[in-house]
C-alpha cells in the first residue's frame, strides 16, 4: 500500500486524532460532522458566477493567500506591466519588439526618404511613383466610398487574469483584507473587468470561499516529488501544474513558461500523471511511465517553479 501523502497539518501542527472536519452539536446532544465540501457548497456562489470572477487560494511556502482570478478573451484584457529591465526574459516583450522590428523601412534615410543608391533603380522607382500618384487621383471618388482594410488580428484565446500589479501576484492571508482592498479602490489588474464595479460592489468576506479545485497546495508539491513515483498525489500535482501554467501567463514569467513548456520533462510528467489518474490500461500504462521519471529532476524542476512564483507575491497583510 501506498504511503501517503504529506499534508500541511502533519508538516505544520501535531497530530490531534481529530479527522479534518468542522463538528457542531446539535440539541439532543449528537455530533454532526461538516466537511469543507458542505460548507464550500453552502457559500452563495451567484456573485461569483455573475461577474464571471473566482475566488482563489495558493499555499506557497510562506503562507497560504486569497486571491481572484477570471478567464478572458486575450482581446479583453491587458497584460500586467512589469519592470523594463525584465523585457529580455519576456515573451510578450519579445514579441512586440518583433512587431515593431517588422515595421521598420531598412532603407529609410533621416528624413524618412527611400534612399536607392543605383541611378537606374532610381529613376524607374520614381516613374512608378508617378504612375502610382495619377492612379491614385483618379480613383480617389471611389475610394473614398470603401472602408478602410483593417489588419489581421491574431486569433483571440481564453486567457488568465489575477488580482495582480505591475507584475506582481497579490495574496491576502484573510478573505476580509481581500475585500478591504477590492473596496479601496487601490489599482490592479482585474479593475479593466466589465464586471468589476458590480463585483467590488457586493463582495463580502463570507463569499470568499474558494472551490475545492481552486485551492492551490503548491507548499507540498516539492515534497511529495520527493518521495518517489509510488507516493506521488496525481491531483495535487496535476492541479499544481494548471495553476503554475496559469500564474506564469498572467505573470508573464518566462522560466516559469519554458519549464512547463510543450516536450519538457515537467510537461512529460504532467502528461504521465493525467494519463495515470484516468485508470484502466491507460492508468496502467501512465504509471509505468512515472516510474521511468526521475523523482530529483522532477522535485528540482518544481522547486524552482515555486521560487520564481514565491518572488513575484506581494503579501498584503
Amino acid at each position: 500500500m501506498a504511503a501517503q501523502t504529506p499534508n500541511r497539518q502533519d508538516a505544520d501542527e501535531p497530530e490531534t486524532g481529530v479527522d479534518d472536519a468542522v463538528t457542531s452539536t446539535t440539541d439532543d446532544g449528537a455530533d454532526d460532522e461538516v466537511t469543507a465540501d458542505e460548507v464550500t457548497a453552502e457559500v452563495d456562489r451567484s456573485l461569483w458566477e455573475e461577474t464571471k470572477v473566482d475566488p482563489v487560494s495558493f499555499a506557497l511556502p510562506a503562507g497560504v493567500g486569497y486571491t481572484l482570478r477570471a478567464y478572458r478573451l486575450s482581446t479583453e484584457v491587458a497584460p500586467t506591466e512589469i519592470d523594463d529591465s525584465e523585457d529580455d526574459d519576456d515573451p510578450f516583450a519579445a514579441r512586440t519588439r518583433r512587431l515593431e522590428e517588422d515595421d521598420e523601412d531598412f532603407g529609410d534615410d533621416e528624413d524618412g526618404e527611400l534612399v536607392i543608391l543605383d541611378e537606374k533603380a532610381k529613376e524607374l522607382f520614381e516613374d512608378a511613383e508617378k504612375d502610382e500618384k495619377s492612379g491614385d487621383s483618379a480613383e480617389d471618388d471611389d475610394a473614398t466610398d470603401e472602408p478602410e482594410k483593417e489588419e489581421e488580428k491574431e486569433d483571440a484565446e481564453e486567457i488568465p487574469a489575477f488580482l495582480t500589479h505591475k507584475g506582481k501576484l497579490l495574496l491576502f492571508k484573510t478573505p476580509e483584507s481581500l475585500v478591504a482592498f477590492v473596496r479601496s479602490g487601490a489599482p490592479h489588474d482585474l479593475a479593466q473587468l466589465d464586471t468589476w464595479d458590480t463585483l467590488a460592489d457586493r463582495i463580502q468576506p463570507a463569499d470568499v470561499v474558494p472551490l475545492e479545485e481552486d485551492a492551490y497546495e503548491l507548499d507540498l508539491v516539492v515534497e511529495n516529488l520527493r518521495g518517489g513515483a509510488d507516493t506521488w498525489d496525481l491531483d495535487l500535482l496535476i492541479e499544481a501544474g494548471e495553476a503554475a501554467r496559469d500564474l506564469g501567463y498572467a505573470l508573464r514569467l518566462a522560466p516559469v513558461l519554458t519549464a512547463l513548456s510543450a516536450g519538457s520533462p515537467l510537461d512529460d510528467l504532467d502528461e504521465a500523471l493525467r494519463s495515470a489518474s484516468k485508470g484502466g490500461l491507460g492508468g496502467f500504462m501512465g504509471r509505468r511511465r512515472l516510474k521511468r521519471i526521475g523523482a530529483q529532476q522532477a522535485s528540482l524542476g518544481w522547486r524552482t517553479i515555486i521560487g520564481k512564483i514565491s518572488a513575484v507575491v506581494d503579501w498584503r497583510d
